[in-house]
């Protein structure tokens, strides 16, 4: 059975901008449990991804979709037991429904594909969800990829020579980090509710983040990046 694997990862596509087919496949590849969040099932599809999953109202769906007759029909090639639907009217927002099925279903790490562009309290909205624990480890966007690693993480990353990288504390807590191969380091640093590090540089483009207290949100650009990111305690 799918959701008796030890360390599960789970996958939520959610609306807004996402990257390209092949990223989303290849995200996907690794997960054991995909969720589709509203309209975050029509990128899911667009990259020939079937989630087990999906959730939200809809409304998104049924405005991308044209008209609620289209979302219903696409909606009715899914097992209607995997289908939660919730009133537009409710207190949490599609994509925060996805992490919380993830979380129930046994999930221990998660990621979020989709979410660029769009409004800014949308984009507030997401970013606040990296606040908490559990959190997602993973944001891939149309333009951007954001890894978040907590002490005792390090987390290794070959990009292209002369790269930005960027990063945010994202936890109450003072944080400590250290890094390698960035053209500022950020060792001795004092990371505290409102500090930030943008525009960083990856010299030769191998480079790594090493979170000794606290957690950390690292931000990347999709182009640039040349491999998957290696974490490690």
């Amino acid at each position: 059975m799918r959701y008796t694997v030890k360390n599960m990862r789970g996958i939520a596509f959610i609306g807004g901008e996402s990257p390209d087919a092949d990223v989303c496949r290849k995200a996907a590849s690794s997960a054991d449990i995909i969720v589709a969040a509203d309209s975050g099932l029509i990128t899911a599809e667009q990259a020939g991804i079937k989630p087990d999953w999906i959730v939200g109202d809809m409304d998104s769906l049924d405005s991308d979709s044209r008209s609620a007759s289209r979302s219903a029909s696409r909606l009715a090639g899914y097992n209607p037991d995997r289908i939660i639907r919730y009133s537009a009217d409710k207190d949490y927002t599609d994509t925060e429904l996805a992490l919380a099925l993830l979380w129930d279903k046994g999930c221990v790490h998660a990621t979020l594909v989709g979410g660029g562009g769009g409004r800014i309290d949308h984009l507030l909205a997401i970013r606040a969800l990296f606040e908490r624990e559990p959190s997602p480890d993973l944001w891939i966007t149309d333009k951007e990829i954001l890894y978040r690693i907590r002490s005792p993480q390090t987390l290794e990353l070959r990009l292209k020579p002369k790269s930005l990288v960027s990063v945010f504390p994202c936890a109450e807590t003072r944080g400590r980090a250290k890094s390698q191969g960035l053209q500022w380091a950020l060792d001795g640093l004092e990371w505290k509710k409102g500090f930030f590090g943008i525009s960083n540089v990856a010299v030769s483009g191998q480079c790594a983040v090493f979170a000794e207290a606290g957690a950390f949100l690292v931000i990347v650009s999709i182009t640039d990046t040349a491999e998957a990111a290696k974490t490690r305690l």
